[in-house]
């Protein structure tokens, strides 16, 4: 069976009607997560709900425990993961209200741990087509009343500040970005290194700053906008559990073996700590 796990941004905190739903505590060796995780089941589909920067939002997305929000998903046996998470705009047709079915990055951020691997046990995994195409399929599909955009690349910047006028001309006017947040990276690549489907959904706020009317945008308008693309998205969310429901096809684009061929270091030279830490995310492949 699939599990499918939201991994909610900025006004997204919970999911409405999981039944028999519950907050879990998941200890990893990375750390604590984000938050507690809410478990439970929309109709057949078993779901795990994390919210990024925590309920109340504690984290910056400099400080999200992304190791840890990865391994704890993957120890609960989440197969498919979406991101869901606020961002701007570099494209007057990606509108505020509208939401953006990414499916390439830039990574602009510089004070992160990127990598579940390291010394002691080397591992180089492709990110070359970082998201799931079949889950990808499945979102498009779900997304029957919401204005989507299908495709689009999404510029992770470091933050917490947002991008000067330059810095937001650069990303779109020579290097072709559509959309900028601040925490689908390193989450995407993390999620690769651990096996897992990942699909990102961005929900565009506001334009950023290269737009002429950037600054005569109110506070209230952007908390507006960012309330309603909180419940367009809690419907998606149900749409897609739906889609997804039944049972857990091997993924034909091969994210669930990208640690086939991916370790470099040899079995009798890997540090015993370092492969204990690495039981959820790569055990099928170092005690295989």
């Amino acid at each position: 069976m699939s599990r499918l796990a939201i991994i909610g941004g900025s006004g997204i905190y919970d999911i409405d009607g999981l039944e028999d739903a519950k907050w879990q505590t998941i200890e990893t060796p990375w750390g604590q997560p984000s938050d507690k995780i809410l478990t439970g089941r929309l109709g057949e589909t078993e779901m795990a709900f994390l919210p990024r920067h925590g309920r109340g939002h504690v984290h910056s997305p400099t400080t999200v425990p992304y190791r840890a929000n990865i391994d704890a998903l993957k120890r609960l046996g989440v197969t498919d993961v979406i991101s869901i998470s606020a961002c701007g705009s570099f494209r007057e047709d990606m509108a505020p209200g509208d939401f953006v079915l990414v499916d390439q990055f830039v990574d602009r951020t510089f004070a992160r741990e990127k990598s579940f691997f390291g010394t002691g046990c080397v591992a180089h995994v492709s990110v070359a087509h970082p998201v799931c195409e079949r889950l990808r399929g499945a979102v498009k599909a779900s997304a029957a009343d919401i204005t989507l955009h299908d495709g689009g690349t999404y510029l992770a910047m470091e933050g917490p500040q947002f991008s000067t006028v330059a810095e937001s001309k650069l990303y779109r006017d020579v290097w072709g970005c559509d959309v900028i947040g601040m925490t689908n990276m390193p989450e995407a690549k993390l999620a690769r290194e651990a096996e897992l489907c990942y699909a990102s959904v961005a929900m565009i706020t506001d334009y950023d700053s290269w737009h002429p009317d950037h600054d005569t945008v109110q506070i209230t308008e952007i908390i507006a906008t960012l309330r309603g693309n909180a419940e367009k998205a809690r419907m998606l969310v149900r749409a897609v559990a739906e889609t997804l429901a039944g049972p857990h096809p091997d993924c034909p684009h091969g994210c669930d073996r990208a640690l086939e061929y991916a370790i470099m270091t040899g079995p009798e030279a890997r540090d015993p700590d370092i492969v204990a830490k690495l039981d959820a995310v790569a055990g099928r492949v170092l005690n295989g």
